[in-house]
C-alpha cells in the first residue's frame, strides 16, 4: 500500500500535513506517488505547491533518478530536475546538462541548464557557456560571459571584447545591459595583460555605469592594473587622464603615486581638471613624493585645486609640511588668504590643530572660521577648539559663538561628489548662498539622505561616482513624487555632447563644468532659483 494512496480523497490540512512530512523524512516510496500528483495537480495551488517541495526533496535524495530524468520529453519533469540538479550540485548531471545545453534551440530551456550548471560550477562544462555566450537572450549571453570569467577560459577574450565594443556603437551606450555589465567583469576575472589594457582603453566609456564598473574592476585588480593606468596618464584625451589619476587614487598603491608624480613632472597635468584629479589621487596615496608634489601645489591660485592640495595634506600631517604651511601663512598675502580658506573649507580639522599654535596662523584661520556660514564647519571647528584646551582656543570658542547669530534662510541644498575636496567647496558656496547645506559622497547616500530628512531646493551633483553615479541618481529624483520637483545642477568633466544629452533626458536642470570659480556657481544658481 502506498503512502499516498487516497491523498486525494483528504482534506487540505491531512494533505498538507502528509507532503510536510514527506519532505522532511523523504521516503524513496513515496516517489512514484508525488510523480503522479505533479503530473496530474490537485488544482488547489497550495497543495500543488508542497507537492513540488516534496518531490524536489525526494529527487534530492536520488541524484541517478534525477540525472536520469533530464533525458525525458516530459517538460515540466526535465525542468524540475535541471533546477534540482543545479540547487544540489550533482555532479553526474554535468554531461547530461552540458549536451542538453548545447544542443537545445529552446532559450528557456537552455538558460535553465545554464543556471544549473553554473551552480555546480564544474569547469567541464564550459563547452555550454561557450556555446551561449552570444545568444540573443541576454540572461543566457550573461550568465554564459560571467562562467567564462570565473573559469578563466582566455578563449572567451575576444568575445568579451565584442561585447564592450558593441555597447559603443549607435545608441546602444544609453543603457548598460547584463553582457555588457558580465563582460567588464569577466575581463577583470581573466586579468591577463590583453583584458588589463582593453579595460584601461576603455575607462571613458560613454555610459557611466559601464565606466563605474570598469573604474571598480580596475581598483580590484590592483598592482595588476597600475601599468595600464599609469599608461593611461599619457593618453591626449584629458577625461581618461582625469579617470585613470582617479582609479590609481582608489588602489592607494605606492607603485601608482610614483607613477603620477612621474607623469606630473613630464607636464601631464596640463589642465586644471587633470591636476585637480592627480592632487587627489596622490593625497589617497601619500608618498613622500606624493606629499612633495602636493607642497608645491600650496602655489596654486585655484580654489578648487587648493583644496585639493589641501584635502591630501590632510591625511598625511607631519613636522616639515606644518613648518611649510606656517611660512606660507606667515607671509600674510593673497595666497596665505586663500591656504586659510582652503584649510577651513576642507574641514582639515588635524591641520588646523596644529597650526592652532601659532598666534599669526590661529588669527587668520580663526577669520576665515566666523565668516562661515556652515553649520557643520563650526560644529567640526568647535569640537577641535574644544580638544585643544587652551587659552586662545577658549577665546576663539568665544568668538565662534558670536558669529554663529546669523539665523538660517530655511533653504536646504544637497552637494553629492565622491571628492572630498569638491564636497568643502560645494558647502562654502551654498553656506555662503545661505542654504543649509547637507553632504553626499555618491548617489546612494544621497537618495537615503532625502527618503530620511525629505526633499530640498536644490541637488548639485557630480556625474560619475561610485556605488551610484549621478546619472543614477537623478533619474531615482525624478521618479520620485515626493522630490521631483528639486532643482537639478550637475558638475561635470565630461566634454562630449552625448553624456549631456543623456543627463538632459534624465532630468538635469543645467550644468556647470570642472573647474569653475565659485562666482560661476553662484551667478548660475540665482538664475535658476533666485538669489
Amino acid at each position: 500500500m502506498s503512502i499516498l494512496d487516497g491523498f486525494r480523497d483528504k482534506d487540505f490540512l491531512e494533505q498538507i500535513t502528509l507532503l510536510n512530512d514527506l519532505a522532511a523524512n523523504r521516503p524513496a516510496e513515496a516517489l512514484p506517488g508525488l510523480l503522479e500528483l505533479f503530473e496530474n495537480p490537485i488544482g488547489d495551488s497550495s497543495v500543488d505547491s508542497m507537492v513540488v517541495i516534496a518531490l524536489n526533496a525526494l529527487l534530492a535524495e536520488n541524484e541517478p533518478y534525477a540525472v536520469e530524468c533530464l533525458g525525458q520529453q516530459d517538460c515540466k519533469l526535465r525542468t524540475l530536475c535541471i533546477r534540482t540538479a543545479g540547487e544540489h550540485r550533482f555532479a553526474s548531471a554535468v554531461e547530461p546538462l552540458t549536451r542538453l545545453a548545447e544542443e537545445t534551440q529552446d532559450q528557456d530551456l537552455a538558460l535553465e541548464c545554464l543556471t544549473a550548471l553554473a551552480r555546480i560550477n564544474d569547469p567541464a562544462a564550459l563547452p555550454a557557456f561557450r556555446k551561449h555566450l552570444a545568444s540573443t537572450d541576454p540572461l543566457a549571453s550573461g550568465l554564459s560571459i560571467e562562467m567564462c570569467g570565473h573559469f578563466r577560459d582566455v578563449s572567451a577574450l575576444p568575445w568579451l571584447k565584442e561585447v564592450v565594443r558593441r555597447s559603443l556603437t549607435g545608441d546602444r551606450y544609453q543603457t548598460c545591459d547584463v553582457p555588457t555589465w558580465k563582460a567588464i567583469q569577466a575581463l577583470g576575472d581573466l586579468a591577463t595583460d590583453e583584458a588589463v589594457q582593453f579595460l584601461a582603453s576603455h575607462l571613458h566609456h560613454k555610459n557611466p555605469i559601464a565606466r563605474r564598473l570598469i573604474t571598480d574592476v580596475m581598483v580590484e585588480l590592483g598592482e595588476k592594473a597600475i601599468p595600464a593606468l599609469l599608461e593611461s596618464l599619457y593618453s591626449p584625451d584629458e577625461d581618461v587622464r582625469i579617470l585613470a589619476a582617479n582609479v590609481i587614487g582608489f588602489t592607494e598603491l605606492r607603485s601608482g603615486g610614483n607613477g603620477l608624480v612621474d607623469a606630473f613632472d613630464r607636464g601631464q597635468a596640463d589642465t586644471a581638471n587633470v591636476r585637480y584629479a592627480f592632487y587627489e589621487a596622490m593625497g589617497r596615496i601619500g608618498t613622500m613624493k606624493n606629499l612633495v608634489c602636493l607642497m608645491d601645489g600650496l602655489s596654486e591660485p585655484d580654489e578648487l585645486l587648493l583644496m585639493a592640495v589641501v584635502g591630501g595634506l590632510e591625511r598625511h600631517v607631519n613636522p616639515g609640511m606644518i613648518r611649510t604651511l606656517l611660512d606660507r601663512l606667515h607671509r600674510d598675502d593673497e595666497q596665505a588668504r586663500r591656504l586659510a580658506e582652503a584649510v577651513i573649507s576642507s574641514k582639515a580639522v588635524n591641520l588646523f590643530q596644529t597650526l592652532h599654535d601659532d598666534e599669526p596662523a590661529a588669527r587668520q584661520l580663526m577669520d576665515v572660521l566666523v565668516q562661515s556660514r556652515d553649520d557643520e564647519i563650526h560644529d567640526a571647528f568647535r569640537q577641535t577648539l574644544e580638544r585643544i584646551g587652551s587659552d586662545r582656543s577658549a577665546a576663539d570658542l568665544q568668538r565662534l559663538a558670536e558669529a554663529e547669530a546669523a539665523q538660517s534662510t530655511g533653504r536646504r541644498a544637497l552637494a553629492v561628489d565622491d571628492s572630498r575636496s569638491m564636497l568643502a567647496l560645494h558647502r562654502a558656496i551654498l553656506g555662503d548662498l545661505g542654504f543649509d547645506v547637507a553632504l553626499a559622497a555618491n548617489g546612494q547616500e544621497a537618495m537615503d539622505h532625502l527618503l530620511s530628512q525629505g526633499s530640498v531646493d536644490l541637488v548639485v551633483t557630480d556625474m560619475n561616482m561610485p556605488v551610484m553615479d549621478g546619472m543614477q541618481l537623478v533619474e531615482q529624483i525624478r521618479n520620485d513624487p515626493d522630490h521631483e520637483s528639486v532643482t537639478i545642477v550637475m558638475v561635470t568633466t565630461e566634454k562630449e555632447a552625448s553624456q549631456r544629452g543623456l543627463a538632459e533626458n534624465a532630468g538635469v536642470d543645467a550644468f556647470i563644468t570642472k573647474p569653475f570659480r565659485p562666482e560661476e556657481l553662484k551667478e548660475m544658481l540665482g538664475k535658476l532659483i533666485g538669489n
